[in-house]
């Protein structure tokens, strides 16, 4: 009898070691008990909503020898956000190269179906550099212009830039007739314009400060054709001020 006691004692004893190993195992294998939190009875006033921009053009849209960080759209939330506002990761449909042509197809490829809260557009030097006419540039344009209202639904938040002059960069320098350049690019750029105008669309003429770069050579990119982060930002500069107020 004294035996069978002193087993079943030994036996107790044993259970109740047993007991912490075994939490101990549980919390290892992953099972946790969320801590208590008092409920907070503050009132959030913070804006959650955030805007989407999709980006529309060739080189100058993505931004051809710089950093992404540099690029004109970029460089225009960037402005925008220290008002507040916040934004989700651009979307761009732009390469270096595309005519308006390439633009087009490229986004019937990309079967967009969402509303974006602003659509910028800068498209047609290639349309000149390869020679394209204006009569049908401006058909092109104009499908493109249509394709981005749909796209927001607004017309006061599409932002039309007009097309750089590289009639003044070292590129153009040494190898084009920049006089025909820059006449051509007045023309597609009259082309857009009115377009842009009829269809309420906003404007954004940053062919001025492109034609700075004649005389000062921080705003060109090292490639001797491009623009470099600097003038992007004098684009962000002009564009910043008109987009931040048609999000009001």
């Amino acid at each position: 009898m004294k035996k069978l006691h002193f087993l079943l004692t030994i036996k107790l004893l044993a259970t109740l070691l047993l007991v912490p190993v075994l939490f101990a195992c549980t919390k290892s294998n992953g099972v946790h008990v969320p801590p208590y939190n008092p409920p907070n009875n503050t009132i959030d006033t913070t804006n959650h909503s955030r805007y989407s921009f999709l980006a529309l053009g060739d080189s100058y849209t993505i931004g051809q020898s710089v950093t992404e960080q540099e690029r004109f759209p970029a460089q225009t939330v960037k402005q925008i956000e220290q008002t507040g506002k916040r934004f989700d990761a651009i979307q761009y449909i732009a390469t270096t190269g595309w005519t308006t042509i390439d633009l087009a197809a490229a986004i019937d490829r990309a079967q967009l179906a969402s509303k974006y809260s602003v659509v910028t557009l800068l498209i047609g030097v290639n349309d000149q550099y390869q020679g394209l006419d204006a009569d049908g540039y401006r058909n092109r344009f104009a499908q493109l212009l249509s394709k981005s209202i749909s796209l927001t639904g607004d017309a006061r938040h599409v932002f039309v830039l007009s097309i750089p002059d590289y009639s003044v960069t070292p590129f153009a320098l040494h190898t084009s007739d920049t006089a025909r350049i820059r006449k051509q690019i007045d023309q597609f750029n009259g082309i857009n314009k009115e377009i842009a105008i009829a269809n309420n669309v906003n404007y954004i003429d940053i062919t001025p400060s492109t034609r700075l770069a004649l005389n000062d050579p921080s705003l060109i990119a090292n490639d001797g054709l491009h623009p470099s982060g600097t003038l992007y930002g004098k684009w962000a500069d002009l564009l910043f001020p008109v987009m931040n107020d048609a999000l009001k």
